[in-house]
């Protein structure tokens, strides 16, 4: 019964790992106690994707910040993927994401963040034309997503057409 009672705390609780692979700017993976892997989600930020301008320099930036280093977490909740999302902290309470905000290589993720000062840190950020926010045309990887989603859809479709047009001829 005290487990139970108890879980919520455990969740929640910072727990330190050992950064052993960068997948992208804002997702890396943790060797825990016990040799147990844990893919982390950086919560607050929205970095670039790989294919997207500046995805690399996110990524870049995340592993030189991180890679190879014993990071503390607090794990905030899980996304629709599975993995957990957490606030992620290094070189002595160094916040993850606000340092990639800072750095112009993430978008404050507005949608699941209740922190505005990290808002604030992304319009100085795109004031001072820093990382993305030299791109006139910088893409929200929201956005960005969603483009390459609406794309995918679309050729999902035109095959299903041209596939239904070679059966009347034939």
């Amino acid at each position: 019964m005290l487990t139970y009672l108890l879980f919520p705390v455990f969740l929640f609780s910072q727990t330190t790992g050992k950064v052993i692979k960068i997948s992208d700017g804002d997702t890396i993976t943790l060797l825990l106690k016990g040799n147990q892997q844990k893919k982390i989600r950086l919560a607050e930020v929205d970095c670039p994707e790989n294919g997207q301008a500046f995805g690399k320099n996110a990524k870049q930036f995340t592993s030189a910040k991180v890679f190879g280093k014993t990071v503390s977490f607090v794990e905030t909740t899980t996304d629709r993927y599975g993995r957990s999302i957490a606030k992620v902290y290094y070189d002595d309470g160094k916040y993850l994401s606000k340092e990639l905000i800072r750095a112009g290589l993430g978008w404050w993720y507005f949608s699941y963040s209740k922190d505005a000062s990290l808002g604030q840190i992304q319009e100085s950020a795109k004031r001072g034309k820093i990382g993305l926010w030299q791109d006139i045309n910088a893409i929200a990887p929201w956005e960005y997503r969603k483009m390459k989603r609406e794309l995918r859809n679309k050729k999902k479709i035109e095959v299903a057409k041209t596939r239904a047009k070679i059966r009347e001829v034939a």
